[in-house]
């Protein structure tokens, strides 16, 4: 996926053959999933597609299944989040699914280790991250980097499970893209969204980033079950005003 995933468990007997089996199997699976979809390879499936949107009658089951949530989520963003109108490897724009592609295979892949009676479960997808803690277990300390100074945290966040999902500029420059537009989008440097599930929380977090700071932090305090922290292009953090962090909801500018 080009980009690298970590799978950290906690509890008894971690080690053993029967949990390394689980996590051979999560990282096939991944493995798996690159090999359909990545459109760095011109062998994939969506490789061979070439930029145009898969047809429901002859894609392969996976493929239909990501098409039709990347449909459902151009809807809940209001085109904000639209596969259908990206930047391709090859020039041009077209058909590109991985936006959601990461969150959803990691997910997916998640019910192979979900079900490990007594275990804690951390998956980590280049920093987004899907987590699991027993009741009577520490909760896990996810840290929000900030943007404009690598290495240095904006907040710490003690999650017993869901998700935390960061898009942003730091590490990719302006990579994001409005599809409305074709342009850029360049308003915030980061959006991280903490919700139940980590593909949603990933594209929305993706979508936010294609709106100014004002519009994106209405929009994201609207969505139900989800809290978000943003860094405006300006170096402003702001915040839903349930964030579950320390921050308050909207701090004044450092």
């Amino acid at each position: 996926m080009g980009l690298p995933v970590s799978v950290h468990l906690r509890g008894r007997d971690v080690r053993d053959d029967a949990v390394a089996a689980r996590v051979e199997r999560f990282f096939a699976w991944l493995g798996a999933v690159d090999a359909t979809f990545s459109t760095y390879r011109p062998e994939s499936e969506i490789g061979r597609l070439a930029g145009r949107e898969p047809d429901p009658a002859t894609a392969s089951p996976l493929v239909r299944e990501v098409a039709q949530l990347c449909e459902l989520a151009r809807t809940r963003t209001g085109g904000r989040f639209d596969a259908r109108r990206l930047p391709l490897p090859t020039g041009g724009a077209g058909y590109d699914p991985s936006g959601l592609v990461k969150g959803w295979a990691v997910q997916r892949a998640a019910g192979w280790l979900a079900d490990l009676a007594g275990h804690d479960l951390c998956l980590n997808a280049g920093g987004d991250v899907l987590l699991r803690a027993g009741a009577d277990r520490p909760a896990w300390r996810v840290g929000i980097e900030d943007p404009d100074r690598p290495g240095h945290l904006l907040d710490v966040l003690d999650r017993r499970d869901g998700a935390v999902a960061t898009s942003g500029t730091a590490r990719r420059g302006a990579h994001i893209v409005d599809p409305r537009t074709g342009r850029p989008a360049t308003a915030l440097r980061s959006v991280t969204v903490v919700g139940p599930e980590l593909l949603w929380a990933d594209v929305y977090a993706t979508a936010a980033m294609t709106r100014d700071a004002d519009d994106a932090l209405t929009w994201l305090t609207g969505l139900a079950d989800h809290e978000a922290l943003l860094v405006t292009a300006g170096g402003r953090i702001r915040a839903t005003p349930h964030w579950p962090g320390t921050r308050p909801g909207s701090p004044p500018a450092r």
